[in-house]
């Protein structure tokens, strides 16, 4: 069967503002039923390795509560990816979270592997602040992924809107347009998901289960 490997941040504090961060839960939880339904198994890889900090969890997600029931051990004791080969995955999913804005463009082990899994004929997707793991992520060529292609995040108006512009150490909208990519968005906090050939990316929290959609799309396209 398929398997997706789902990237998670290490990086659990919003900046100076004392507030704590970490991978938005639903953005695995929603999505990973997608693909188990669809018959793929997942995985975790986080950026330090270990027990990843949690975000996002909501009184009444039923699905979010099921999974982190099903995965509770996997997410307590995840893999960094050094330990990891890219040739067993067929997909990589960068998380969101607004952690990863901090570990994820420094991440170059995980982007590394990411690449590779790319480049092996494999899908990158990414949903939220997880593109924050694709402004660095260059191929064997030295090329950016994100170059050329269209691609979607949590956008500038997002941020804004949430009020952590002045938090977050970039604007990540303005950093994959700065490395070539073609920016689509739709309306603040609305599904917007997007796929160009083996790159998949989604706006939002509300894009995470599209993101998966168009990940298995792929694969069997």
């Amino acid at each position: 069967m398929p398997k997706v490997l789902f990237a998670l941040t290490s990086h659990g504090q919003l900046g100076d503002t004392g507030r704590n961060t970490g991978f938005y839960v639903p953005e695995v939880a929603h999505p990973a039923r997608v693909f188990q339904d669809a018959g793929w198994d997942i995985a975790f890889v986080s950026v330090a390795g270990g027990k990843p900090p949690r975000d996002g969890i909501k009184p009444g997600d039923t699905v979010t509560a099921e999974f982190l029931e099903a995965n509770g051990d996997a997410l307590s004791d995840t893999p960094s990816a050094d330990a990891l080969s890219a040739r067993d995955y067929q997909a990589v999913y960068f998380a969101g979270g607004h952690g990863t804005m901090w570990d994820f463009p420094h991440a170059t082990v995980l982007t590394r592997l990411a690449a590779e899994i790319y480049e092996h004929g494999g899908i990158v997707g990414a949903v939220c602040h997880g593109p924050a793991g694709l402004v660095n992520l260059t191929l064997s060529d030295g090329s950016h992924l994100v170059e050329g292609k269209q691609v979607s995040a949590f956008t500038n108006e997002e941020e804004e809107a949430v009020g952590l512009t002045g938090v977050v150490p970039f604007a990540l909208e303005s950093a994959l347009v700065d490395k070539g990519a073609k920016f689509t968005k739709t309306d603040n906090f609305a599904e917007h998901a997007v796929a160009d050939g083996r790159l998949v990316t989604g706006q939002n929290p509300a894009s995470a289960a599209k993101v998966a959609e168009l990940i298995i799309e792929q694969f069997g396209a």
